[in-house]
């Protein structure tokens, strides 16, 4: 039985950066690339990074039904392939998310066994000096992400686990330790080691 695990967090809290440590030491998870009709920043790849794409094949993605969850964050808009995430998880792979707060609450809706993590900044001053820092967005665009930060953290609750993102390889150990519980689970044991335990009814 595959897992799928959820992972999202402010912008600037670190989650692409923990993203990139689990792939790093966990060869068993996919990682799903979202698409998105924002231009590419330095240094990211077509298909590595997000597929990018303009807003009219995105519009006529999303009314095909296309994207397993979709947002539109700061102007741009992001989707999960659902043709992608359905027929990697029954070749039996797990499946990793990077998604925002909106995108996770979708995704739960639609798969409620679904593991959701939530990367929490060490604080709001750190969070604003890490955006800083990326020399990416002018002013106003910054107040805004910590607009939102203010609101995603206020729906921490609807999430299963929460790590704080102080130190990365910290924080990479602590996803990786819930990723390694969740698929230990009794349910997931019974199916996955069926033959096993049958040996002994």
């Amino acid at each position: 039985m595959s897992c799928l695990f959820v992972i999202s967090a402010p912008s600037g809290a670190g989650k692409t950066s923990v993203v990139h440590g689990l792939l790093q030491t966990d060869v068993t998870v996919s990682l799903s690339i979202s698409y998105t009709t924002r231009l590419p920043r330095e240094n990211e790849v077509n298909g590595r990074d997000y597929v990018f794409v303009d807003q009219t094949l995105f519009r006529e993605m999303l009314a095909d039904g296309e994207f397993l969850e979709s947002a539109e964050v700061y102007g741009n808009f992001y989707g999960t392939s659902r043709r992608w995430i359905e027929e990697t998880m029954a070749a039996g792979q797990d499946v990793l998310l990077e998604i925002d707060c909106q995108g996770a609450q979708q995704v739960r809706q639609l798969y409620p066994q679904s593991t959701s993590i939530f990367i929490l900044p060490p604080s709001l001053e750190i969070l604003e000096r890490r955006l800083r820092q990326r020399g990416l967005d002018e002013n106003r665009i910054i107040e805004r992400r910590l607009s939102a930060a203010r609101d995603e953290v206020g729906h921490l609750n609807k999430f299963d686990y929460v790590v704080v993102n102080h130190k990365l390889d910290q924080a990479v150990q602590e996803v990786a330790c819930i990723m390694r519980a969740e698929r230990l689970k009794t349910m997931r044991q019974l199916i996955s080691q069926r033959k096993l335990i049958a040996q002994f009814a």
